[in-house]
């Protein structure tokens, strides 16, 4: 009779991994330990202003092929030596997508990517390369969708995101409350401010939620509240990155008593979804910085080796090396052109 009245459209049900077995398999070097607190550090100085150089979030919409990724990661590392004087590059390395309908949800769901949903891998492949990012010394910066997840990776990362999706989520503002990390609020799909001001107040704030512990356990958290957190500005129904939008965001966050500190999502809304616009949105927030503002202090970039995007083919070996699966990205060459000539832009700020 149970059967009837409980889980009736559940299919199947596995047990995963707890994230303290995990980290077990796949531990942190004392040096890489190192480079994500440095590197957390630096991401909250840049957010105060102590760090007067740009936060720039870059590198592919999702990860789906570690081995291009790591090509990738060894790019921006080699960049960052070049404009560490002037920017602060964080890799973009996102493992869940969220999906308006339906599609591909992940290198964490879907690591075979042919809706398998074998978490276990999705999950190992995606420490095992937060692992490798961390020895080598490159930031790491991702979405957190699922708020279970985080317990398994949470401890590499070094900047998250909450998306417009889940921004006016109560979940996920109260798991961002008791993050390690800076976490930015994405204003809604529509373009709508409000939501991001009211999640940055909901992070800050002590919180009580439900979530898992290192052993797997169902837990209560208590949080003492998230303050390095911020709004990221990524366009709606239109962009919303002019000197006018940055200028009407720095005063909502004043009028509710936050730090005037904002951050502008280059794709998106912001390029009105066409990812070969980026680079002029990035243009125009070094204009807005050469010409006086203070509250802009990052932004995020969607790029990868190749340009553009494809879709995913049912004969794997078939798929573009390099080149998105999701959002159109810009490429490495116009990646290395555009923070070159941002850096070149501002650098005498």
């Amino acid at each position: 009779m149970g059967n009837r009245i409980h889980n009736t459209n559940i299919e199947s049900e596995v047990v995963i991994t707890s994230p303290i077995t995990l980290s077990e398999q796949l531990p942190l070097s004392d040096q890489a330990r190192e480079n994500v607190l440095a590197s957390r550090s630096t991401v909250n100085n840049i957010l105060s202003g102590e760090d007067k150089r740009l936060m720039v979030i870059v590198g592919p919409c999702s990860i789906h092929d570690l081995d291009a990724a790591k090509v990738y990661a060894k790019k921006i590392q080699t960049l960052q030596e070049e404009v560490q004087d002037t920017l602060y590059l964080v890799m973009r390395v996102y493992f869940e997508k969220p999906r308006t309908t339906i599609g591909w949800k992940g290198l964490i769901s879907d690591p075979d990517m042919d809706n398998s949903l074998d978490v276990d891998k999705g999950l190992y492949q995606s420490r095992e390369f937060l692992t490798w990012l961390a020895e080598l010394g490159v930031p790491a910066a991702t979405e957190a969708l699922n708020p279970i997840t985080p317990q398994y990776l949470a401890d590499l990362v070094s900047w998250c995101a909450i998306g417009a999706r889940t921004t006016e989520s109560q979940t996920h503002r109260e798991m961002s409350s008791g993050l390690s990390m800076a976490v930015g609020f994405k204003n809604g799909t529509d373009g709508n401010l409000d939501m991001a001001i009211n999640a940055i107040q909901a992070c800050s704030a002590p919180q009580s939620f439900l979530g898992i512990n290192d052993q797997g356990q169902i837990s209560t958290f208590k949080a003492k509240g998230n303050k390095a957190s911020h709004v990221i500005l990524r366009g709606g129904k239109m962009p919303n990155y002019s000197a006018e939008d940055v200028a009407h965001c720095e005063s909502l966050l004043r009028e509710n008593n936050l730090p005037e500190r904002v951050m502008v999502d280059c794709s998106h809304g912001n390029s009105n979804k066409d990812y070969r616009l980026q680079g002029q949105v990035v243009s125009a927030i070094g204009q807005q910085i050469v010409d006086g503002n203070t509250s802009l202090f990052g932004i995020m970039i969607e790029s990868n080796l190749f340009a553009g995007n494809q879709s995913i083919p049912s004969d794997l070996s078939q798929m573009q090396y390099g080149v998105s699966v999701t959002d159109g990205c810009i490429d490495w060459k116009e990646t290395e052109s555009v923070l070159r000539g941002l850096r070149e832009q501002i650098s005498s700020n």
